[in-house]
């Protein structure tokens, strides 16, 4: 994925709340499919993370994005933006 294309889903989700909480049991088989349903409705979601090391939160990131096939749009703080085309788009990226 291009940086323009990054930085329109990165605009998109500006107003987004956060669907998916990851509390301090951390990344579960429960909250990876709950992440997952939410993908599949939304293609755009944040995620809040309940953990202050930032290492540990890249990691979850990371291991979100393996397991779904998805795309880190962005990680600011506690929060994180996930990014996975449906079947049939309804979000256009810019190429």
């Amino acid at each position: 994925m291009n940086s323009k294309a990054i930085a329109y889903l990165r605009s998109l989700a500006h107003t987004l709340n956060p669907v998916v909480r990851i509390g301090n049991k951390g990344l579960t088989s429960s909250v990876i499919k709950e992440i997952d349903l939410s993908l599949k409705a939304h293609e755009l979601i944040k995620i809040k993370i309940q953990n202050d090391e930032k290492s540990v939160r890249e990691s979850m990131l990371n291991e979100i994005c393996e397991a779904l096939q998805a795309t880190a749009v962005h990680h600011i703080g506690l929060q994180i933006i996930v990014y996975r085309a449906a079947s049939e788009p309804k979000i256009v990226l810019p190429k």
